[in-house]
């Protein structure tokens, strides 16, 4: 009788043991659950969606500010950062639709992650090399004199310089409107390509540094516990 209350007691000792460590939860899963989010959301949800409204902005402003004047160089419009940005939000959806494989088991998990990585790091440069451009014409524009010749508006930095460069804006009738259009376009795409790239930047961060959805670059050890030494001696 005394062997079957202890087997009793040694029972409801277990269970109640089992109970507390579902209440607690193991804090290893629950650090590789947090590890795979970010604000509640799986990564690269949030980064995703800010870079497809960001890229399609740029893009469509770009293709907005071509329609302009057929003269604007492709460096003024940089409608091809915008697509770069779409592009690269459109690999983090999908590497939202492949199940999670712990220690890169699957060859498709690794290689997108990669993608994802070097084309947010292209994506970066583009962006940086947008925001210098169209500041670089920004400035240009808030010295220029432009004057209506025809169907063309012509604009220089010095009207006493004769040797000064001439800047031909065809297909406008109206240098004041083209003038304004373009600079709110111009500081426009400034921002935008901005953003973009502090947006960039951060996944690149995110995926290096916090190494969401396990972006190993080598083997990860787990420390042993205390109770792993125990089971290990006995």
């Amino acid at each position: 009788e005394k062997s079957t209350d202890s087997s009793k007691t040694q029972d409801s000792a277990m269970k109640k043991k089992k109970k507390q460590k579902k209440a607690k939860g193991d804090p290893k899963t629950g650090q590789e659950e947090e590890s795979r989010t970010c604000c509640g959301c799986r990564f690269p949800l949030l980064l995703a969606l800010l870079q497809l409204a960001l890229g399609t902005s740029v893009t469509v402003l770009g293709f907005l500010m071509a329609g302009i004047s057929s003269s604007l160089l492709v460096r003024d419009t940089p409608y091809w950062a915008g697509i770069i940005v779409c592009v690269v939000s459109l690999v983090g959806f999908v590497m939202l639709c492949i199940s999670y494989q712990p220690d890169e088991k699957t060859c498709v998990q690794f290689t997108v992650k990669l993608m994802y990585f070097l084309l947010s790091a292209l994506a970066l440069v583009a962006c940086v090399l947008a925001v210098a451009f169209t500041a670089h014409h920004y400035l240009q524009m808030t010295k220029f004199t432009c004057d209506t010749i025809l169907e063309s508006c012509q604009c220089k930095l010095d009207t006493e310089d004769p040797l000064s460069r001439t800047f031909i804006y065809q297909d406008t009738t109206d240098c004041g409107s083209l003038t304004s259009m373009l600079s709110l376009y111009l500081l426009l795409q400034m921002v935008l390509n901005l953003i973009s790239a502090l947006v960039c930047l951060l996944a690149c961060f995110v995926m290096w540094k916090h190494r969401y959805q396990v972006f190993y670059v080598g083997v990860r050890f787990y420390p042993l516990t205390a109770t792993e030494v125990q089971q290990q001696k006995v």
